[in-house]
């Protein structure tokens, strides 16, 4: 009996972290800038491991 209070308190608990990690998320607003662009023939020529220019 023990084992199954145990279990149950548990399970409880972690619905009580996943909901607030649910209510709370991750904070901050998505970016309002950006965002996808049309690629150019030059940016296809960067080679693989350097970033873009």
């Amino acid at each position: 009996m023990r084992t199954i209070r145990r279990a149950l308190v548990a399970l409880g608990v972690a619905g009580v972290v996943a909901g607030v990690l649910r209510v709370r998320g991750t904070g901050g607003t998505p970016p309002q800038r950006g965002g996808w662009r049309e690629l150019t023939a030059d940016d296809l020529r960067v080679a693989p491991g350097e970033p873009p220019s």
